[in-house]
Parts: C-alpha cells; structure tokens; sequence
C-alpha cells in the first residue's frame, strides 16, 4: 500500500480547497507505471486493473488520501492572474516510500473545483497520452520532471472542438508548489501566510537552510539553480515547454505541466509549437530569460520576508539573480560543448563552434536531435555521408571542431562514445505523438505501449524501429499543440 502524509492538507485552508474527484461511468486502465509505483509504495502493490481504474480515474478515495484543488497565482503570457489555481486537478496526497522520500499524487482531469473558472475539469485523452510520453521520456533522458504513474479512459466524453474521449492522468511529482504559489500570497499581501509556505517549502525542499537569517535570498539561490540546470538542459534537447508562466514553474525545479510542449525537428531559434503563442514568447531561444524573468517575480514575492528593508534587500536579491544568469549562461554552454564532444574544461573560446554549428543547422533546416548524433560518426570519418550537405562550410567547421575535440587526448571512440552519452537517438516526436493519440481515438493502444517502452532507453540503438529515429515528412508535420483545457 501507499504510506500518505499529507502535510500539504494540513497547512492553513487559504492554501487550497478540499474536493472530491467526479465519477466517471465506466473507468478502464490504459497504462499503469509499475516501475514507478514500486518507487513509490513500501510493498508491492497488489490492485486488479480494476481497482486501478477505480481508484486512478477518482471513483474511489485511496486508504490515507486527503484530496485537496491547489490554490496560486501567475502571470500567464506576462500579465498577471491573481486567481488560478488547480481547475482540472486534485492533489489526492504525498506518498513516502521506502527511503523516506516524499512524493506529490495528483489526479489530472478530475474534474470541477472552486478554481476552474468556468470549465468542466476534465481532460481529453490526447494531453493525457501526450503528457504520459513526454513526462516519461524526459525522466530517461535524464531531467527533473513530474512523472506519470497511470492513465485512464473514463468512458465518458468530453467536448472542445469536437466530442473526444475522457481520461485521467495520475502526476507525481516532488511537490507542486510553483513561482505562482508565492504570488498568490504576495499579490494579496498576505504576509503571514507568504511566510508559512517559504516555511514550509524550505522543510520540504531545502532543509540545510532552514532557520537562516537570510533564508529567502537562499532560498531564491536554491529555486535558481535548479530552474537553470532544467532550463538549460531542455536548451540542450531542443524541448520547447510552450508555457513557462510562472504557474507552471516548479520551485523544486522540476519539469511540469506538459501542454503544449515539443521537442524540436528541423532546428530554429525561433521555434514556436503552442497554438496560444502567437507572439513567441516562450519561443526555444526565449527560454533562458524568460526562466530568468520568472524569477525576478518570485524574488518580488521574497522581498516582503527579508530581513533588511527594501533599500537594502532589492540589491542583494538583483544580485543572487546576476549570480543565476551566470550560472544559467555558463550551464547552457557546458551542456552544448558536452554535445559537441567537447568535455575539457569547455570555455568562452569554444562558443563560436556553439553558434557556427547551430547557425548550419537553422540554414540547412536539418534535424537538431539526428544531426547532433549523425555528427559523432565524423569523429573518425574524413568523407562525408549523406545526412549532412557536404559543402566548405560544413567541412571548415569540421576541421576546426576535430581540431579541438582531439587537443583533448582522447581516443575518437571514446569521444564518439561520450557524445553519445548526450546525443539522444530517440525522443518523442511531435508526429509520432499524434498517431498515437489518433490510434488513442480509435481505441488503439498498441503504438501507445510500443513507444512507452522505446523511450525508456532513448540513447540506445533499438532495431527496427527506425521511423522513430526520422523527422517527420512534410504532410506529418506538426506546426501547432495545445493544452488540454
């Protein structure tokens, strides 16, 4: 069984809303993550698909559950929402396993709450498919990421453009308290209940520091860091969020809320796939200021709780975020050089290897994640084969690029090796997501479950599933994705 200790259910009612998820008429199991539920419980779990279904779809409570709809804020596209908060979500509690660890359980699509402005709180199958791959496959491609442990079809419809099937995703993740959580309390002046959360969250996510007399800038410090670590390597994987609005934004700096989100084909700076980004905001390039923008609103959030007055707090704050940004600029290079099979002590003279081999990519409208493997094989290679357009450029940048990946002293197999190590061979393509959610349509699972399992060794050759490795022909391509709302 599940051990719950729900310590997010007992903090002040200010900071939630208790719901009961809605029954659904006749629940069935799509996938069930029995890896991660070993993760999670103290025993093997011994449910019936049944009884998934059941308890997974929120027809049934779990021993121990406490279901609670999250309040927050957030600034949705820049502007400021002082009411969000979980419309289509309930937090059912927080598991601990074996090793002491503590987990968030949420049920996405569960229905209405205090917070769903209007809508029906359900979830069609298509993001609930998607978020279940994506989620799954950027936990094996090794980022900070909530994770999904079971989908499941309501046996209901629900209706946007058109009737679709109803499901369920169950989210785990180490908690979902976000930029917008703070300024959900900060916005309302709420300073004693502002205070109660950074409390809360530094016991639960940043215990070393807890009880220090600078705290928040700490704090600030901490959340920045591993925002730039995750930001910098979806940089590296050519993932695009789609809606880093603060309310989406972890603060124990995990990857959440995967709506319309993509991983990169043909490269761009100026990639955009969310249908609702129609000025690019958080366009692939714009991601690392836009993680740093969020951040200042969450050092906003802090000033109130600082020990020094405004006049002396707003510098120490502007300059914990300087130190962000360098680390962020400084990671984000690292995590490219790496890619380019340059691992020794990569430097300021290494970014314009960075930039030229980019630039030829966005020229020549290749593929970011098979030109970054293809690329490896050129270690060793002097001709060139035919993923790549064999012109000077190409080949003035691979004299200097072999030039510097062998002052390194390493063998060309292990440097192919290594990149390799960073270089995915698979990730969940954009229109390999669509044919699943449209076989998902059509009751069809079986691609579903095909590419479930190809994605939990996404840097491994795997034969005969070659369509997975290829961008996306001209009539399979995917220009927009969407949120399930």
């Amino acid at each position: 069984m599940f051990r719950f200790d729900n310590t997010y259910a007992r903090l002040p009612e200010a900071f939630y809303a208790r719901v009961a998820a809605a029954r659904v008429p006749s629940p069935r199991l799509i996938k069930w993550n029995s890896e991660l539920a070993d993760e999670l419980s103290r025993e093997r779990l011994q449910y019936t698909e049944e009884e998934l279904a059941d308890y997974f779809s929120g027809n049934r409570e779990l021993q121990g559950s406490d279901p609670i709809a999250l309040a927050y804020a957030g600034h949705q596209f820049g502007s400021f929402v002082p009411s969000l908060g979980d419309g289509r979500a309930l937090l059912l509690g927080e598991v601990v396993n074996s090793r002491e660890q503590r987990f968030d359980l949420q049920l996405k699509g569960s229905g209405r709450t205090p917070f769903s402005r209007g809508g029906d709180g359900k979830a069609p199958l298509g993001p609930v498919l998607r978020e279940y791959l994506v989620s799954e496959a950027m936990h094996h491609l090794g980022l900070p990421t909530s994770r999904s442990l079971a989908a499941v079809l309501t046996g209901e419809p629900v209706y946007r453009d058109r009737a679709l099937p109803g499901a369920v995703l169950t989210r785990v993740a180490s908690s979902h308290i976000r930029i917008g959580t703070f300024e959900y309390f900060a916005s309302r002046q709420d300073h004693e209940n502002l205070k109660t959360l950074l409390d809360y969250t530094i016991q639960r996510h940043y215990p070393e520091i807890r009880g220090e007399p600078d705290a928040p800038v700490l704090f600030l410090g901490k959340v920045g860091r591993l925002q730039a670590e995750l930001v910098s390597g979806w940089m590296a994987l050519g993932f695009i969020h789609g809606v880093m609005n603060t309310d989406n934004m972890s603060v124990a700096g995990e990857t959440i809320d995967y709506g319309p989100c993509a991983f990169m084909d043909e490269f761009s700076h100026d990639r955009v796939y969310s249908f609702i980004d129609q000025g690019g905001r958080y366009a692939y390039s714009s991601q690392m200021p836009i993680v740093l923008w969020n951040l200042s609103r969450l050092a906003e959030c802090l000033l109130p709780l600082m020990p020094q007055d405004s006049k002396e707090a707003v510098p120490i704050l502007e300059n914990e975020l300087a130190s962000t940004q360098e680390f962020l600029e400084r990671r984000a290079h690292e995590k490219m050089c790496s890619k380019l099979g340059i691992f020794d002590s990569p430097g300021p003279q290494d970014k314009k290897l960075v930039k030229d081999w980019l630039s030829y990519l966005e020229r020549e409208n290749l593929d970011f994640t098979q030109s970054f493997r293809n690329l490896a094989e050129l270690v060793s290679l002097s001709n060139y084969p035919g993923w790549f357009s064999p012109g000077n450029e190409l080949k003035e940048f691979c004299d200097r690029w072999r030039r510097r990946v062998m002052q390194q002293g390493l063998d060309p197999e292990e440097i192919k090796n290594r990149m390799n190590e960073h270089n995915p061979v698979f990730i969940p393509r954009n229109h390999k997501i669509e044919q699943v959610i449209e076989a998902g349509n059509q009751g069809d699972f079986s691609l579903f479950h095909e590419m479930s399992e190809l994605l939990k060794n996404p840097y491994q050759e795997q034969e005969g599933f070659n369509s997975y490795t290829l961008p996306p022909r001209p009539e399979e391509m995917v220009a927009n994705t969407f949120c399930g709302t």
